[in-house]
């Protein structure tokens, strides 16, 4: 209708086609003269797709097309067509000839396919009820040509290849390319830095596939490329690399992928050329069909899990201070300074408006230079514990030392007992409080010196941190009869900032200390039998990721 064309099927054929459109080929005109019996999809396993095609001329005149990856279709082959239409025999000579086409294409990064046909006689051909069983014969082939496909990476794959890398994730890439295409194709992305390296680093997949079980692991743990792989060969891989303990995830789009994508620990298939199989059996479906996007899930995967960390580590350092202090203070004297609404205002900061504050922090490039966390490592790591315990030492000696010798430090001998102590408990609860805003932001970073990096773009953790010292201050300044809280003075309220501001400087030093790298849990395992058992399990666990 006097518009572009419109060009459907796979991306090769879309790219063929195209292509054809550009030298100005009619499609339709020889369509329209032809007729097809039979069809053989395209498969993976042997690299290519057929089709019987029925002339226009005589009724014997029966054309039996192949396209596939070019050095297999080239193998089946006996003779080649030359420009002018005439036929000649393929030489050794000739043969050498493609090949060297095939590889010089290969090493430009060019996916190389081939296209044959052969003769077949109409009365051979089986009847139509029974020509769906009809094997298309693959051997004595005319080649016609051999064409190059450049699939080139999408902007920002090398990138994002190399922030896999550098966040402890072996990027493998497993194709039905030839190995030279695949080599070129690895080294473009980022994926090989090396153009010489051999197996098993990169190897082919019926190579791979020989293997033993046992071989197959240790290849496995080296391979980075995979070429003329078949979907069998991507589900081989994956269980071997399992089975070392490797977390798996897996890339696919094709309906071939599923087990694949099954098997993987996470399952990716893409939302635009993935078939619906494949999208059923994944966890997650790429919508842009881009690697990038891959590692945005990382990154905020990463980033959740920090969150929580985070989190924990801030909730464990309220409740053991705010334990430790009540129950010193109460079998000591049978006094507590914190009441239970009081407690209960700590509790508020403590779960709701601190997991607000500390569960909305935004991904940042810090986390993708950390080693992925292996598949038992605890929960709690050697830094949150030292970071806990010194920020809560910290806060159980000021308090403490506030509580049994408060009324001399505060310099309220003077006042009558029951208002210095109603002073003194009042201090002691605004002191809490700050010392937990305060460690708020060194909740934000448990492992960086800078605990204010990247604070303003989160708007909504510097709104939690406002509004919590404007409700403390309305609590202590003017609902005191319902907290059991007394109005403090402004020089009380300086000394109780400065003391809730000295969790930053001892948080920075004790950032500084050392931690060793086998978890806490490893190290009371060794009293029990049963748990170093556990432990032994967990060490044999290996620490990588793998897409």
């Amino acid at each position: 209708n006097g518009q572009d064309p419109e060009v459907t099927g796979s991306p090769t054929e879309k790219a063929i086609l195209s292509w054809g459109l550009k030298l100005g080929m009619r499609f339709n005109d020889t369509r329209t003269k032809s007729s097809i019996l039979h069809v053989f999809p395209f498969n993976s396993e042997k690299k290519r797709g057929g089709v019987a095609v029925h002339l226009g001329g005589s009724e014997s005149e029966v054309h039996i097309h192949w396209k596939g990856a070019a050095e297999i279709i080239l193998d089946s082959c006996k003779s080649w067509l030359a420009a002018d239409g005439s036929k000649h025999s393929m030489t050794p000579e000739k043969i050498s000839e493609f090949k060297k086409f095939i590889e010089d294409m290969a090493a430009s990064s060019l996916r190389c396919v081939a296209f044959a046909y052969r003769t077949y006689e109409m009365v051979d051909v089986p009847s139509e009820d029974r020509r769906a069983d009809w094997i298309l014969p693959e051997d004595d082939l005319i080649m016609l040509g051999i064409v190059g496909i450049k699939d080139p990476c999408r902007p920002g794959v090398k990138d994002s290849v190399r922030l896999c890398a550098a966040a402890g994730i072996k990027v493998r890439m497993v194709t039905g390319d030839n190995l030279q295409t695949a080599r070129a194709i690895a080294l473009e992305c980022g994926i090989l830095s090396d153009p010489n390296v051999s197996e098993p680093v990169i190897i082919e997949g019926k190579a791979f596939r020989a293997l033993s079980d046992l071989e197959r692991e240790e290849a496995a743990e080296k391979i980075s490329v995979m070429g003329r792989s078949s979907p069998n060969d991507k589900l081989l891989l994956v269980k071997a690399l399992r089975k070392r303990g490797h977390v798996v995830a897996v890339t696919g789009d094709g309906t071939n992928d599923a087990p694949a994508l099954h098997e993987a620990d996470i399952g990716l298939s893409m939302g635009i050329q993935g078939t619906e199989v494949a999208k059923e059996s994944s966890d997650i479906i790429i919508l842009d069909d881009n690697f990038a996007s891959v590692v945005r899930v990382v990154r905020w995967g990463r980033s959740v899990y920090a969150n929580i960390q985070k989190f924990i580590q801030f909730q464990l350092t309220v409740n053991v201070a705010a334990l430790i202090i009540n129950v010193v203070a109460a079998v000591s004297s049978g006094n507590v300074p914190l009441n239970a609404v009081q407690l209960l205002w700590v509790n508020l900061i403590m779960d709701t408006l601190g997991a607000l504050a500390l569960a909305t922090e935004p991904p940042t490039d810090h986390l993708m230079q950390r080693p992925p966390v292996g598949r038992r490592e605890p929960l709690i790591t050697n830094v949150m514990w030292r970071n806990l315990i010194i920020m809560a030492l910290f806060q159980v000696i000021v308090l403490l030392t506030l509580n049994f010798r408060g009324t001399s430090l505060l310099q309220l001998k003077n006042d009558n007992q029951a208002h210095a102590d109603k002073v003194k408990n009042t201090f002691i609860f605004n002191t809490f409080v700050l010392c937990q805003v305060f460690n708020e932001f060194n909740a934000r970073k448990p492992d960086e010196l800078n605990i204010f990096k990247g604070i303003t773009g989160n708007h909504l953790f510097m709104a939690i941190v406002a509004i919590t010292v404007v409700l403390q201050a309305l609590i202590v300044e003017f609902l005191g009869k319902f907290t059991s809280t007394t109005r403090l003075t402004w020089q009380l309220w300086l000394v109780s900032i400065g003391l809730a501001f000295f969790s930053w400087p001892l948080a920075f030093v004790g950032k500084l200390i050392p931690v060793p790298e086998r978890p806490l849990g490893d190290f009371f395992a060794c009293c029990c039998p049963g748990s170093k058992q556990a432990a032994d399990a967990k060490g044999d666990d290996a620490d990588h990721s793998d897409v």
